[in-house]
């Protein structure tokens, strides 16, 4: 369930981020929709939506007036929700009947597209749902079938959590001074295990360091030092600063240092929850455990079925332990396991069907599995991206491709 609320006199951002900040105690993850506006995701929070409305009502009170508050099962539902009455709840399961009598200004569409909506007799949410899904599309255009999915109570547009800021630094300041730069850059390697400690608590990666300098004459002086790719570890950024100081030359004795930590982003890199060889129940059951236990629901397997409409082509199924699993898991026989061969990537010619490759050149794709966004950070400010896909074409050859742009290409085959 989510939470929406929308307040007035907030004064100034300052102010409405000191009250988000003041809403963590309730759920950390908030949404900052707009200056007054925002929706707390409430999954895992103890108490009813009743409960947890009295509990904002309390943190809003003492720093702003008229606040108005629903909940919902989604942002949308929730937002109809307060539009409805303040303090009222959509449950889930009922989010379409309730939202059938409300007006189309939920949606805020121009003005233009809601004349032409009330020219068809359609002046409420209900009645927009009931319009069948494909002609409404055809006539209103794409963006027109999220309108139709919120007025069913169907919302797919991600929840953001907004960010926190974190002030990662060190500093060290002696009674005496350094000329010598072997002592600086150990008073710097001191600083780094700090900075490198505070990261991994943090669970986050640095993007770039900030030196400032005190001298023994009193000026001081500040140095960005930005890293090729975002690291939380010592060495890495050890061997950065000191080749970003081995050029420099300073005016004075070096009396102070603080070194700050920029461009954090989040730590670590994503990772298969198995290995290929590793089928132990009692570790796959343990981690289905403790994934129900964060969602409060059960884990799912998603089956792909044929379908008109893009959320009925799939549905979940209980997660099924796999049967033949030992305690000790066998290697699997490198000859059964397909190995990628990498080539010289080559531009190629695919047609698409339904937003999956069905032609690559001549051949036909008989099954195809993807994409999977590949993100490769180089030395330049933007990043390569692309999708990849592995195909089965129809004269049996195992291919992998990716689309960079509009352009495809093949990165290699199976054999």
């Amino acid at each position: 369930m989510r939470l929406y609320l929308e307040t007035r006199d907030v004064g100034d951002r300052e102010r409405w981020d000191a009250l988000l900040d003041a809403l963590d105690a309730l759920s950390p993850l908030i949404e900052d929709i707009a200056l007054g506006r925002a929706v707390l995701d409430m999954r895992g929070s103890t108490g009813d939506p009743r409960a947890w409305m009295e509990r904002a009502r309390a943190v809003l009170t003492s720093s702003s007036h008229g606040a108005r508050l629903g909940c919902g099962p989604n942002t949308f539902c929730a937002r109809a929700a307060a539009f409805t009455a303040d303090g009222a709840v959509c449950a889930a399961g009922e989010a379409r009947a309730f939202l059938a009598p409300l007006p189309l200004t939920l949606l805020e569409l121009d003005a233009e597209i809601v004349a032409r909506l009330h020219l068809l007799g359609i002046a409420t949410l209900g009645e927009l749902a009931a319009l069948p899904y494909g002609p409404f599309v055809r006539r209103f255009g794409r963006d027109s079938g999220r309108w139709h999915e919120l007025a069913r109570g169907i919302e797919r547009a991600p929840f953001r959590p907004r960010a926190h800021a974190v002030l990662i630094d060190a500093a060290l300041f002696g009674e005496g001074c350094v000329d010598d730069e072997t002592q600086i850059f150990f008073a710097i390697r001191m600083l780094l295990t700090r900075i490198a400690n505070d990261l991994e608590r943090a669970g986050m990666r640095a993007g770039a360091l900030q030196l400032d300098v005190e001298f023994e004459n009193g000026d001081a002086e500040t140095l960005p030092i930005p890293l090729a790719l975002p690291t939380a570890q010592e060495r890495a950024m050890f061997e950065i600063v000191r080749a970003k100081l081995e050029g420099q030359r300073f005016p004075a004795p070096v009396c102070g240092l603080r070194l700050r930590a920029a461009h954090l982003e989040a730590g670590g890199e994503e990772q298969p929850l198995f290995a290929a060889d590793d089928v132990d129940r009692e570790r796959v059951a343990t981690a289905i455990a403790r994934l129900e236990g964060a969602l409060g629901d059960d884990v799912g397997c998603a089956r792909a079925r044929a379908a008109h409409a893009f959320e009925d082509r799939f549905r979940y199924e209980r997660f099924p332990l796999p049967a033949h699993a030992t305690s000790a898991p066998v290697p699997p026989d490198p000859k059964l396991v397909p190995q990628l061969r990498l080539t010289p990537p080559r531009e190629v010619a695919v047609r698409l069907r339904g937003g999956q490759p069905a032609l690559v050149g001549s051949r036909a794709v008989l099954e195809c599995v993807g994409p999977w966004r590949i993100e490769e950070r180089t030395y330049v400010t933007t990043p390569l991206v692309r999708d990849e896909y592995d195909v089965l074409l129809e004269d049996g050859m195992l291919a992998r491709i990716y689309r960079q742009g509009t352009r495809w290409y093949v990165r290699g085959t199976y054999d």
